[in-house]
């Protein structure tokens, strides 16, 4: 099991940008594809992004194409989520999942097996 943390949250502006980090411990991460979901108030969890072990495979819901960008750094054992143009519809608990042994990207919540305790992204308008 992997133990993973988010960081990076916070209260900004529309159209402001945000990077939030996931950091792992206790599992090298290079083995691990990992997955940026969401939760708003009310709302299922919903994937955001997603990123391959290799990281040569990225994938973005429509939502936040071309505004967010997914990487890792496997030496850091750290994946970012880079989010630009943030929207108030952005607002939500952001968190990070990882998946041991894949070379795909799941992009549901059940695929996931190890979960981080999640960052708060407030975007006002």
């Amino acid at each position: 099991q992997v133990h993973l943390v988010e960081s990076g949250g916070g209260l900004v502006q529309a159209g402001s940008s945000l990077r939030l980090s996931c950091v792992a411990s206790g599992r090298n991460l290079s083995t691990y594809a990992v997955g940026w979901f969401r939760q708003a108030p009310g709302k299922e969890r919903e994937f955001v992004s997603g990123i391959s072990w290799t990281g040569d495979t990225t994938r973005y819901a429509d939502s936040v194409k071309g505004r967010f960008t997914i990487s890792r750094d496997n030496a850091k054992n750290t994946v970012w989520l880079q989010m630009n143009s943030l929207k108030p519809e952005d607002t939500a608990v952001y968190y990070c999942a990882a998946l041991w042994g894949t070379v795909l990207v799941p992009t549901t919540t059940r695929e996931y097996n190890d979960w981080g305790q999640g960052t708060q992204v407030t975007v006002s308008s």
